[in-house]
């Protein structure tokens, strides 16, 4: 009798405890990464455009009939070829009159763009004498080496506006030859058979498109063809303007999505000082801010008007606590962490600094080689089991 009380006993001890087993909650199985130190970059990412940096229109300087254009688009011409042919009509006297102050104001741009030119190359020399200075005094420890390394970004940007100074010099001078050109119509009084007006062109470059390339019969400042030097190519990215405010020059970015293996380096050389309102794909008005970048890598085989994807690197580090992005919620007005301790997720605030798309800063509530829970589960809470699937 004893003993089967003993068996039934046991039998209903061991059915409890079955039962406590089956009715017990199941680990919840939750997606972990582990906390690490390395490099951080905050970009800001947008779609950008390649252009030259001086492109050149050549118009008619005087109405008449264009002969027939023999170039085509990607054609190299040198500085001062021929590029078409016009026969001018006889001139009015009021026509006289315009050719005449056309001539006098391409002149006078002529000697302002000289005069800009001059000032941009004291600037400098200047600039490159600053830069000898504190090279020296950075040997002897007197200044700090981001002074320096300002000063040799000024001399950078200040090469690049000399470059792009002398262009203007080029374009003005080219403006006054066009104009003088005009005058030649005033000396085919009688309109004599086969006078005709040399266009040349301004630049040396390539053909980027021929707008009029079949003979007939155009108007003073109609556009011909327009060229440009390849060599000498920018990347223009239209940001938001909320985004813009976090860009200087100087940043450095990374130029990919252009078709090619190896994304190209570049450094921001102006961020535009308007706004300008576009509608978006959605139909919303944003207001956005042209923000144009310089090529450190050659540009090769970029032309005109290419797509690329910018990145401007806005901040970085080379070492930081990390922790992945999608590990973060809002608990409350602070950012929260589930940590996994002991086959439990323990539930811990967090502070973070500079984040991006992937990676946040932590710069408290973590250590390095801790495991979170990635994309927290919503039943998920604290003390609960958890089965780490990674």
């Amino acid at each position: 009798m004893r003993t089967r009380t003993l068996i039934y006993i046991g039998t209903a001890a061991a059915s409890v405890g079955l039962v406590v087993l089956a009715l017990r909650p199941a680990p919840i199985p939750v997606e972990t990464a582990v906390v690490q130190i390395g490099p951080l970059q905050v970009t800001t990412q947008e779609q950008g455009e390649t252009r030259t940096r001086d492109r050149f229109v050549v118009a008619a300087p005087v109405g008449g009939r264009l002969l027939r254009v023999l170039l085509r688009d990607g054609d190299t011409v040198a500085q001062n070829q021929a590029v078409a042919t016009l026969a001018p009509v006889p001139l009015s006297a009021r026509e006289r009159d315009e050719l005449t102050a056309r001539v006098a104001a391409a002149e006078a741009i002529q000697r302002s763009e000289e005069a800009q030119l001059s000032h941009v190359a004291e600037d400098l020399a200047q600039a490159q004498r600053e830069s000898t200075r504190l090279k020296e005094l950075l040997g002897r420890a007197l200044v700090s080496r981001q002074q320096f390394e300002q000063a040799q970004n000024s001399s950078v940007t200040l090469e690049k506006e000399v470059t792009a100074a002398r262009y203007r010099v080029k374009s003005a001078e080219a403006d006054v030859r066009g104009a003088k050109a005009s005058l030649i119509a005033l000396d085919v009084k009688s309109h004599r058979e086969g006078a005709t007006v040399t266009i040349r062109a301004p630049a040396a470059g390539s053909v980027l498109r021929v707008l009029e390339p079949s003979e007939r019969v155009v108007t003073a400042g109609t556009p011909i063809l327009v060229l440009a030097d390849l060599g000498h190519m920018e990347v223009m990215v239209e940001m938001l303007s909320s985004e813009a405010v976090k860009v200087t020059a100087g940043m450095p970015a990374i130029l990919d999505g252009w078709g090619g293996e190896q994304p190209l380096k570049a450094r921001v050389r102006l961020v535009e000082p308007y706004a300008f309102t576009k509608i978006s794909a959605l139909g919303v008005e944003e207001k956005r801010t042209r923000v144009i970048l310089d090529f450190l890598d050659s540009p090769a085989p970029l032309g005109d008007g290419y797509r690329v994807t910018s990145r401007i690197i806005i901040w970085s580090a080379p070492r930081v606590l990390k922790a992945p992005i999608a590990s973060l919620f809002r608990c409350g007005t602070e950012w929260c962490v589930f940590v996994v301790e002991g086959g439990r997720a323990q539930r811990r605030e967090v502070r973070i600094a500079h984040r991006n798309a992937i990676e946040a800063e932590i710069l408290s509530g973590l250590r390095a080689n801790e495991r979170v829970v990635r994309h927290p589960p919503n039943e998920l809470s604290g003390g609960a089991k958890v089965s780490p699937q990674a």
